[in-house]
C-alpha cells in the first residue's frame, strides 16, 4: 500500500517533500496503516489542499492507538539519543589524555631528530648545501628519484605549462573532441618523449603496436585476458632483465643509436605504459560485452553522481566504442602530463575526458589544489633541511644507534616517503586537470591516519588500487576468493616496481599480515555489542589490533623499501634487548593512542553526515 501511495500524483504533480513525511510517519505508526484507503481515496482539487487533510488526519486523536504508539515511539527515541550521547561524553572524554599525548610525542619526536641529526650529520651521504640562511642547515637529498625531481622542477614547470596552455587553444579554437584532442596529444607527446628517450622511442613504439594488434584480433576469445597478461608480464620482465636493451643486439649497423638514448630511462617508464596496456585491452574487451555495471543504481548509491558531476567509476564504463582507434590508444600511452609518474587512469575515463573536459574541479578548485601543493612543496623543503631520515638509512648509520632512535628514524623514512610520492603524484595530477582530464587522486589519506592494512594500501598510490580492483581483483573472483588473490595482486606488485628479492619479500610479508586482518575483520562484522561494556571492549581490542597493524606496516615497508630480508634479524634484535623492549611497548602504546584518535577523527566524520 505504501508503495502505491509512493505513486500517487496530486493536482498531477510529483509527491512533495509533505507527502514523503506522510510516508515515514505510517511506517513508524502502524497504527497508521488502516486508515491509508481512507487517505488514498480522500476528494481533494489540488496538491495544497490534499496535503492539509491528510495532516490534520495523520495528526488527529481520532485515530485509534495513534497517541499511545506515539509515545512510546517517543520514549524509544529519547532512550536511544541518551545512550548516544552519554557514549559521545564518554569518547570525547578520552581526548583530555589523547591529544596531551599526541602532541607530547610529536615534541619529543622532533626534538630527539633535530638533535641525531645534528650529532651525525657529518657521517651521512647525500647531504648537500641548504637555503635556510644558515650553514648548519644541509638538505637532505639522498633519495635518487625525490633528487631528479627537485632538480628537473623548473623545467618540468615550463613545459608542462606550455603544453596547457597549447591544450587550452587547441580545444576552443578548434572546438576539439575526443578524435581532434587524441591528435594533438598524440603530437606533443611524442615531442615530449623524444626529448626524455631519444632513440628509444622506437621500442616503445614497437611493444605498444604489438599489444595494440594482439587486442584487436584476440579481444573477442575468451581466452583474452590470458594471452593480455603473458604478452604484457613478459616484456615486463625483458625490459628489466636487459636494462631497456641495446640497438646494438639487432645489428652493428644501429649501434649508432645507442648514442641518442636520451635523458630518462625509458624502460622505468614503461611501467606505467605496461598498465594502460592492459588497461585498453581489458576495456575493449569489455566493450564488445554488456555493460558489467548497472548505472541507476550506481547513481542512486553514489554521492558524487547526485551532485550532478560525474564520478570517476561512470567514466570508466562509458560507452566509447568508436574511440578504441590507433590514435587515441597512443595518445592514451603516451599522455605527457601521467606519463612519467601517474596517477594511473583507465582508457574509458581517459577517452571520455578527451570528448568532454572534467567539471568536478572548477578554475578555482585547481587554482586552490596547485597553492596546497606548494605549502607541501615548502613542509617537504623544511623536513630535509631539519631532519636527515633518508640520509640515516641509506649510510647505514642507523644501524649503529639505540633502539629508540633506531624507531624514529624508521618512523621519519617512512613520512619521508609517503611526502615524496605525495608531492611527486599531486603535482602530475595538477597538470593533467589543467589540461581537462581529471585522474584518481594517489594520496587521499594521510600516512598517520590509516589503522589498518585494507585503508593504507586503498589511500597509498589509491589509483594503482582501483587498477589492481578493476583488472585483477575482480576478474580473479573478487572477495570470494580474497584470501588468494592477495598474493597474486602484491606479487604482482613487486614485481612491477622491481626485480629485488626485497621487494618480493615486502610482497609476501604484507600478506602474511593481511591474512590475520581479514579473519578478524570478518568475525568483527558478524559481531554485534549488546552493552555499553560490550562495545567499549571491542573499541579497545580494535585499537589494540590497530597498534599491532602499523607495526608490522613499518616492519613491512621497512624490509621493502630500506633494509631488505637480511635486515630483518637485525631489526629483530634491537628491540629483544633490555634497552629494546621498553622501546617496543612505547612505540605500542602510542600507536595505540594514535589509533584510537584515528576513531576520534571517523567519528567526527560519521556526526557531519
Amino acid at each position: 500500500m505504501l508503495h502505491d501511495f509512493s505513486r500517487v500524483k496530486w493536482g498531477h504533480q510529483r509527491m512533495s517533500d509533505t507527502s514523503r513525511l506522510l510516508i515515514i510517519t505510517i511506517q513508524c505508526y502502524p497504527c497508521l496503516n488502516s486508515r491509508l484507503p481512507k487517505i488514498l481515496s480522500f476528494p481533494c482539487n489540488g496538491t495544497a489542499e490534499a496535503h492539509s487533510a491528510i495532516l490534520c488526519m495523520v495528526m488527529s486523536k481520532e485515530i485509534p492507538g495513534f497517541e499511545t504508539e506515539r509515545s512510546e515511539s517517543v520514549l524509544m527515541v529519547n532512550e536511544t539519543m541518551t545512550k548516544k550521547k552519554q557514549k559521545n561524553y564518554s569518547r570525547k572524554g578520552e581526548l583530555i589524555i589523547l591529544i596531551p599525548y599526541a602532541i607530547v610525542f610529536y615534541i619529543f619526536i622532533i626534538r630527539r631528530s633535530l638533535q641525531i641529526s645534528s650529532d651525525h650529520f657529518s657521517k651521512l651521504y647525500g647531504l648537500r648545501p641548504g637555503w635556510l640562511g644558515s650553514p648548519q642547515y644541509l638538505s637532505d637529498v639522498s633519495d635518487a628519484q625525490w633528487r631528479n625531481f627537485r632538480s628537473n622542477l623548473p623545467i618540468l614547470s615550463v613545459v608542462l605549462t606550455l603544453f596547457a596552455m597549447l591544450a587550452k587553444i587547441f580545444r576552443m579554437y578548434f572546438h576539439s573532441k575526443a578524435r581532434g584532442m587524441s591528435m594533438f596529444w598524440l603530437f606533443i607527446s611524442f615531442a615530449y618523449l623524444l626529448y626524455l628517450h631519444g632513440a628509444c622511442v622506437i621500442f616503445i613504439l614497437s611493444i605498444a603496436t604489438l599489444n595494440f594488434l594482439l587486442v584487436k584480433i584476440f579481444a573477442r576469445r575468451n581466452y583474452f585476458p590470458f594471452l593480455l597478461w603473458i604478452f604484457n608480464i613478459f616484456f615486463l620482465l625483458c625490459n628489466r632483465v636487459y636494462e631497456g636493451y641495446s640497438f646494438s643486439i639487432f645489428g652493428q649497423h644501429w649501434a649508432y643509436l645507442d648514442n641518442f638514448r636520451g635523458t630518462f630511462r625509458w624502460h622505468i617508464c614503461f611501467n606505467f605504459v605496461i598498465l594502460r596496456m592492459i588497461s585498453f585491452g581489458y576495456d575493449y574487451h569489455w566493450a564488445l560485452q554488456d555493460s558489467r555495471v548497472d548505472h541507476e543504481k550506481h547513481v542512486q548509491r553514489c554521492t558524487t553522481c547526485k551532485s550532478g558531476k560525474i564520478c570517476y567509476q561512470i567514466l570508466q564504463e562509458r560507452n566509447i566504442s568508436e574511440n578504441f582507434t590507433f590514435t587515441m590508444y597512443l595518445s592514451y600511452l603516451l599522455y605527457a602530463p601521467l606519463y612519467i609518474a601517474g596517477p594511473i587512469i583507465s582508457f574509458n575515463a581517459f577517452a571520455s575526458q578527451l570528448e568532454v573536459p572534467q567539471s568536478t574541479y572548477s578554475i578555482r578548485d585547481v587554482g586552490w589544489y596547485g597553492l596546497r601543493w606548494i605549502f607541501s612543496f615548502l613542509l617537504m623543503e623544511l623536513m630535509t633541511h631539519l631532519f636527515y631520515y633518508n640520509a640515516f638509512a641509506i649510510s647505514g648509520v642507523w644501524k649503529l644507534l639505540s633502539p629508540l632512535d633506531v624507531f624514529i628514524i624508521g618512523y621519519g623514512v617512512l613520512n619521508f616517503m609517503w611526502l615524496k610520492f605525495f608531492l611527486i603524484w599531486r603535482y602530475f595530477r595538477f597538470w593533467s586537470l589543467m589540461c581537462g582530464v581529471e585522474a584518481p587522486e594517489n594520496m587521499p589519506r594521510c600516512l598517520n591516519n590509516c589503522h589498518n592494512l585494507e585503508t593504507f594500501w586503498k589511500n597509498w598510490h589509491a589509483s594503482f588500487n582501483k587498477w589492481l580492483v578493476r583488472y585483477m581483483y575482480i576478474p580473479l573472483g573478487g572477495s570470494q576468493k580474497k584470501l588468494y588473490n592477495v598474493w597474486a595482486i602484491f606479487t604482482f606488485v613487486a614485481v612491477w616496481h622491481d626485480l629485488e628479492w626485497k621487494l618480493i619479500s615486502w610482497a609476501w610479508l604484507t600478506c602474511l599480515f593481511f591474512i590475520p586482518e581479514m579473519v578478524v575483520k570478518s568475525a568483527a562484522d558478524s559481531f554485534q555489542a549488546e552493552s555499553t561494556l560490550g562495545e567499549f571492549l571491542f573499541r579497545e581490542l580494535s585499537a589494540f589490533a590497530g597498534a599491532i597493524t602499523i607495526t608490522c606496516l613499518m616492519i613491512a615497508n621497512l624490509v621493502g623499501y630500506v633494509i631488505g630480508p637480511s635486515g630483518v634479524n637485525w631489526l629483530m634484535s634491537k628491540f629483544r634487548t633490555r634497552e629494546g623492549l621498553p622501546v617496543l611497548i612505547g612505540m605500542l602504546i602510542s600507536f595505540y593512542v594514535g589509533t584510537k584518535l584515528m576513531f576520534q577523527i571517523n567519528d567526527a566524520k560519521q556526526r557531519r553526515q
